[in-house]
């Protein structure tokens, strides 16, 4: 499985980069450069799955493991 994700850029109507990643449902940003788009869609990944994280680890069992794993990028 590749360690890579994709991201779709989009020109708004209002002249801000639009970027979105497909593969993660919930992640996209916006920014007034393309550069500043992909700052901001990758920040919010990040936030993105802090927050899934946190809500998961909540929502556990006792019965449940957990590990951690890191991802090349």
């Amino acid at each position: 499985m590749p360690n890579e994700l994709t991201i779709i850029f989009e020109l708004g109507q209002d002249g801000w980069w639009i970027a979105t990643i497909p593969e993660v449902p919930g992640a996209f940003s916006q920014g007034r450069t393309r550069e500043e788009a992909r700052e901001n869609v990758l920040d919010a990944l990040n936030e993105l799955m802090a927050a899934r994280r946190e809500m998961a680890l909540r929502e556990r069992t006792g019965t449940s493991e957990v590990e951690t794993v890191p991802i090349a990028g």
